[in-house]
């Protein structure tokens, strides 16, 4: 990969974010390291970052719960190189209002903004991707899906329309004296464009079951881990054809609980240690080590299909990793960054707790929401302009 691949986030201003109040910050090439106790502002930080390319929360939280108290919107922007947008900008106001502007020009669908700023998030929170519901493993897979193509990205969203619309007609039609429904008009979309969920995810694990066991070896697991696509299509030729003789069959059970039970929004994605599922004989430790291994495919899928490297968000990324396996994962990290994976954003509690290799990150602290570069004296600090470098030790936020 060559440097121009890389990813860079130049500089980001984000507004009445979470905890946030204000902040203008622009962000060295290689990245930065950013120190402070929990609670502050560290993962509101990057929860701002991730949301210049998912258009929501990165921890599932409403848009209207992400505006800071007091305040009736929240505002985003930001300026990268590599990327085919250089300047995005998202304000969200409480009401539920969006508008999303690329390069200057505002942008009526929201897809066309989706990926606009490719990142990667490694967080202990990321232990529900294994211990969590089969929700949270659809969830990973339809981001990963999504954002790196097109083809799934407009299925999934007519898939989720049909499903709305069928699930809608199926409450209608248990209603005491209905006399039609049109339960069945919604069936062939649902059978359409859930062949194509499947289908892609299926090739995607079958393309990465083997890098992640490999992963996790590499990260110390001794007992083969494995994940695969769970579902009662996952086999079958013509999904299309299965799907919808599926739906036809469960009608009327699905009448009666008012909801639709056959189809990919209710697949899963098994991982397994030893052939055993992970979720009931993994250690924590273990866990944690399969999750973030499925972050490591997920960057390297961003890579593969999208010819560039995403920015690396590391939320106190070895928290619940022994020794031998935080290092074992800093190593995979090297890997990657030597492959040209982009710019990282640490964040630790502490300054000791900065692994050897990102010291070389220039180092931020944040407090109740205010960050200020290294070195910078207490106090109120000077806005910086979007894209202007920061001056070394000089404060970077705050009112």
């Amino acid at each position: 990969m060559t440097q121009a691949s890389r990813v860079t986030l130049a500089s980001i201003s984000i507004r009445d974010f979470r905890n946030i109040e204000r902040a203008d910050i622009a962000i060295p090439s290689d990245g930065i390291a950013l120190v402070g106790d929990n609670g502050h502002g560290k993962t509101n930080f990057l929860e701002a970052i991730a949301y210049l390319e998912l258009l929501r929360s990165m921890r599932g939280v409403r848009d209207r719960d992400l505006v800071r108290f007091g305040a009736a919107a929240f505002h985003i922007a930001a300026v990268s190189t590599g990327t085919a947008v250089q300047r995005v900008g998202i304000g969200v106001e409480r009401t539920g209002k969006k508008r999303i502007t690329l390069d200057g020009v505002d942008t009526p669908r929201l897809t066309d903004a989706l990926g606009a700023l490719p990142s990667v998030c490694f967080s202990p929170a990321d232990i529900a991707l294994i211990a969590g519901a089969p929700a949270e493993r659809r969830r990973y897979l339809d981001i990963a899906l999504a954002l790196s193509s097109k083809r799934y990205l407009a299925a999934l969203r007519r898939y989720r329309a049909a499903l709305a619309r069928r699930n809608a007609a199926l409450r209608e039609a248990a209603r005491p004296g209905a006399r039609s429904s049109s339960v069945a008009a919604w069936e062939p979309a649902l059978a359409e464009h859930g062949a194509v969920l499947v289908g892609e995810r299926r090739a995607w694990v079958a393309e990465g079951a083997a890098e992640f066991t490999r992963l996790c070896e590499e990260i110390g697991e001794r007992v083969p881990m494995q994940i695969a696509y769970e579902s009662p299509l996952v086999d079958v030729p013509d999904v299309r054809a299965a799907l919808a003789e599926a739906l036809r069959r469960g009608r009327e059970h699905d009448a009666r609980r008012g909801i639709t039970h056959a189809g990919p929004h209710r697949d899963d994605l098994a991982v397994t240690l030893g052939a055993r599922d992970l979720r009931l004989v993994g250690s924590a430790g273990q866990q944690r080590t399969a999750a973030i291994a499925l972050r490591l495919l997920e960057a390297a899928t961003f890579r593969t299909r999208g010819g560039a490297q995403p920015v690396l968000l590391l939320d106190d990324p070895f928290a619940e990793l022994d020794r031998k396996r935080a290092s074992r994962v800093l190593a995979l990290l090297e890997e990657s960054s030597a492959k040209g994976l982009g710019q990282t954003i640490l964040c630790v509690p502490r300054e000791d707790e900065i692994p050897r290799a990102f010291t070389r990150l220039e180092r931020w602290s944040v407090r109740d929401g205010v960050f200020a570069s290294a070195g910078a004296p207490d106090g109120a600090g000077v806005p910086v302009t979007p894209g202007v470098p920061v001056t070394p030790g000089a404060p970077v936020a705050a009112r």
